[in-house]
């Protein structure tokens, strides 16, 4: 029974996603039919600097909970949410992604600027980091789940894959699903950004 708990775990947490982006769907973006993903967060960005969601605010943001020891899903979504960035011409200035670790331990600001200096990943994305109460309630306001696997210092976590895209009202507009080419996940940005999320 204790094998199978993490799957329950991750079972459950997909059926909340599932549920919030159907009924999101279902409702204008932004309305009070609107899915409850996002809210307020105090963390701290690569530079040491303390932000909150305000940081959202004013431009399109693709929001990714990830961590930088991550050996797949992380960085290739961050390399396509980097091709993606470039195809989105002169309205990449109205566009920004967001990478909160789900490991704050090993994931100091100094860690998440190395990181995503990366040429692959997208331009200027932010990295944010914090104590492991402020990460968790991020994680809880976007429904997302995470878990430690292994002991000692080589030990991994399992954690969501989506990539929340939210409006320049901080407010979610949909989720960008793992798997997608970088075309596709440019073509659902500028959708959004034209009014015209599914």
């Amino acid at each position: 029974m204790q094998r199978l708990a993490p799957w329950i775990a991750v079972a459950a947490a997909s059926l909340m996603l599932l549920a919030a982006v159907a009924w999101r769907t279902a409702s204008p973006a932004g309305g009070q039919g609107a899915a409850q993903i996002g809210g307020d967060f105090h963390l701290v960005d690569q530079t040491g600097r303390a932000v909150d969601a305000s940081i959202l605010k004013g431009k399109w943001s693709a929001v990714f909970f990830g961590y930088t020891y991550c050996p797949d899903v992380c960085p290739t979504t961050l390399q396509t949410l980097g091709t993606a960035t470039a195809g989105l011409g002169a309205r990449a200035k109205d566009f920004q992604v967001v990478f909160v670790t789900v490991d704050p331990h090993r994931d100091t600001p100094t860690q998440l600027a190395d990181y995503l200096s990366s040429a692959s990943f997208p331009k200027g994305t932010i990295g944010l980091t914090g104590s492991d109460a402020q990460v968790a309630q991020a994680a809880a306001d976007y429904k997302v789940y995470f878990q430690k696997e292994g002991q000692g210092g080589a030990y991994s976590v399992d954690h969501s894959s989506a990539v929340y895209l939210m409006n320049p009202q901080g407010r979610f507009d949909s989720v960008i699903a793992f798997g997608l080419t970088p075309d596709q996940v440019r073509d659902s940005i500028l959708r959004a950004m034209d009014g015209k999320s599914a």
